[in-house]
């Protein structure tokens, strides 16, 4: 389905340029052309600040290539929150990683699970990366245009922009703002299907491909991850299966591990509300699924701090000893803290069966940080060491 619209639009230009009455299908290679082109055309969207209201702020903003394709600006809270393009707008919860995005599923239930499964944003309220793509422009908090027509307006100011949507999606695209925004998200989210996005190059794909060899702490934080009997990592972060290739690290279902409430954040951005995670979602109204959140991906997990979808932990090994906390009586305090835990944000749906485990020991605790570090794609491996 995702060719229809570039068959399409080939079709029409040959008919236009040749006057022929008969659409000429076009090739593989003609089509391979044209995918390469709209690539290029979404990428330089997404880094282009034109797209907000003050230009100040692009896609790369909140999602930066240099570092796991996050927000690493301080923004006032340690980065546990974005930004708006007004210089004064602060959100609520952390921006996801784009890396891998691309392998999560269409947002839908599985009847035969009893889960809500895949979608973009932390609460599944877009099905596609090209409807995550439409989001930050038109919020308020983010890139702060007014509608899409003020968008568009701020394409057709580029007479690049103006060649190759005609050129790929048929002379007549811009007649419709609607169809002209369709088709800019259309063209950021072929840049995000891109290998850029998704190398699976790390450590541990090289240690599948014997190109790499685990240390003894990364080799015992594999076992343990992988381990059914001994940890809950597997229940939520394994989709194929140990030692597979393109394990992207996530079964993308939603579950409330009893976050707590990011007191920091609040006070800085003024919300007093409860986050009902995936009850924001338009399609979701049962009660039941109030506070839980997509399971994130694990790639680049270690480079991409602060955790949780509110940035809550700064540390990985915290996350760790939080998940611990739940089958360990010792793990009462909060090391960044040097308090007890805070409560759950939201308490009566906490996924108790799914974080069912053996306790763990500090090493076990040190051995699962250092398999997850593991996980870091080759471009950033160089950020493990500066952020030590």
């Amino acid at each position: 389905m995702k060719y229809i619209k570039l068959i399409s639009a080939l079709c029409i230009s040959v008919f236009i340029l040749t006057g022929c009455k008969e659409q000429i299908q076009p090739s593989k290679e003609e089509l391979a052309k044209l995918q390469a082109k709209k690539e290029v055309l979404g990428k330089v969207l997404f880094f282009d600040k034109n797209l907000s209201k003050n230009r100040t702020q692009s896609c790369a903003t909140c999602h930066n290539p240099e570092v796991g394709f996050v927000d690493n600006r301080d923004n006032t809270v340690n980065s546990m929150a974005s930004l708006g393009d007004d210089g004064k707008s602060l959100g609520d919860r952390q921006a996801p990683t784009a890396s891998y995005a691309k392998f999560s599923p269409k947002f839908h239930y599985d009847k035969n699970k009893k889960k809500y499964i895949g979608g973009q944003f932390w609460d599944g309220r877009e099905a596609t990366l090209a409807g995550q793509a439409g989001g930050p422009p038109l919020n308020p908090l983010e890139m702060g245009m007014p509608n899409k027509k003020a968008v568009v307006e701020r394409l057709k100011e580029n007479e690049f922009y103006k060649e190759q949507f005609k050129e790929i999606f048929g002379l007549e695209i811009f007649n419709s703002n609607d169809e002209a925004y369709s088709a800019m998200t259309q063209a950021i989210e072929a840049f995000e299907m891109t290998k850029e996005f998704a190398p699976f190059d790390s450590k541990y794909d090289r240690y599948l491909k014997g190109e790499y060899d685990l240390t003894p702490l990364e080799d015992l934080g594999k076992s343990i991850f992988f381990s059914n009997n001994n940890n809950s990592c597997a229940n939520c972060h394994v989709l194929k299966g140990e030692d597979k290739e393109g394990e992207t690290f996530t079964n993308y279902e939603y579950h409330n591990i009893g976050t707590p409430i990011n007191h920091q954040l609040r006070a800085k951005n003024g919300v007093n509300a409860i986050d009902n995670g995936l009850l924001n979602n338009p399609a979701v109204k049962d009660e039941a699924h109030k506070g839980k959140y997509k399971v994130p991906t694990l790639r680049n997990v270690a480079i991409t701090a602060p955790y949780m979808h509110n940035g809550v932990f700064k540390d990985l090994k915290t996350v760790v000893e939080f998940y611990d906390k739940y089958n360990n009586k010792n793990r009462n305090i909060n090391p960044e803290t040097n308090k007890a835990w805070d409560k759950a944000e939201v308490e009566e749906t906490i996924s108790l069966e799914e974080l069912k485990a053996k306790k763990l020991s500090d090493r076990k605790v040190e051995a699962l940080v250092a398999f997850m570090k593991l996980l870091t794609d080759k471009r950033y491996e160089h950020l493990l060491e500066e952020n030590k």
